[in-house]
């Protein structure tokens, strides 16, 4: 079905002898839904928890939500690592979106329906739907066209987890015992994949010496600063990535020398022009 998630008709007839749903609809990240606010909001929240109560009434016994890392904002402490038990410190509208989804579904008491929430580390690596407008991708992208890259926050943590990852962690949830994901909450990454764009500009050097050049500024618009711990999806539910970041760089520069991927600039392959 090809459909909107904010045409409740549409979503009710989606549902439907359904057994999971694994919701992905979304506006996705800080530019995007600050380019349009009332959508971001329409479709990241409202449009999500009726989604939700649909979903319900049609009996759906799996629900798995695909939040984010971002939701921990900027950590007064980055020696230690943000569990799913730790403040959620919302920063950007989109954050603010996936927190509120979060806290419906998990309080959905009466609900038989076994809800999981995913909370992504910042995805990269080459996919079918291309984005250019993902660290890892964007940096390799422009050093290896030979551009100067800018550089802001070099010192701000973030988490970092291959789209293939993303997907397994999606397909473990679903194949996992009921008791073990109803009403959970997982981080989806790995420990070691957290990294500072500082160390990812290095990654990417280390394998395009000479490459392009790195400019690092000043700037106030994303103050987001997290590390995350990725071990209760690890000890609970035997999940591990198979791709680092050095690996997704590889592919990406791959890809690139392949003519694989045309037009790298081109507006489609990002998500705000």
């Amino acid at each position: 079905m090809v459909g909107d998630v904010r045409d409740r008709s549409a979503v009710e007839r989606a549902v439907e002898q359904v057994d999971a749903v694994v919701h992905l609809a979304a506006i996705v990240g800080d530019p995007a839904c600050a380019r349009d606010p009332e959508a971001a909001r329409a479709i990241n929240e409202r449009a999500s928890l009726q989604l939700i109560r649909s979903a319900d009434t049609a009996g759906v016994s799996r629900f798995v939500f695909a939040s984010t890392c971002s939701n921990y904002g900027r950590m007064a402490d980055t020696s230690v690592l943000a569990s799913e038990e730790h403040e959620l410190r919302p920063l950007s509208l989109y954050a603010e979106t996936k927190v509120a989804v979060e806290r419906e579904l998990l309080e959905h008491r009466a609900s038989t329906m076994a809800a999981t929430v995913l909370r992504f580390a910042t995805l990269f690596g080459v996919a079918p739907r291309m984005r250019f407008d993902l660290t890892v991708n964007e940096f390799t992208l422009w050093l290896w066209s030979g551009r100067e890259l800018e550089v802001f926050g070099e010192q701000f943590w973030r988490p970092y987890i291959h789209v293939r990852d993303a997907g397994r962690a999606v397909r473990t949830v679903l194949d996992a015992p009921t008791e073990r994901v109803a009403g959970q909450v997982f981080n989806a990454g790995r420990s070691g994949e957290n990294y500072r764009k500082l160390d990812l500009v290095e990654a990417i050097q280390a394998q395009m010496p000479g490459r392009g050049e790195v400019r690092y500024v000043r700037r106030e618009e994303d103050p987001r600063d997290y590390k995350v711990s990725f071990e209760k999806i690890r000890e609970v539910l035997g999940f591990q990535t198979e791709m680092t970041v050095p690996d997704g760089i590889a592919e990406i520069i791959t890809s690139l020398e392949a003519g694989e991927l045309p037009d790298a600039f081109d507006t489609r392959y990002r998500n705000t022009p």
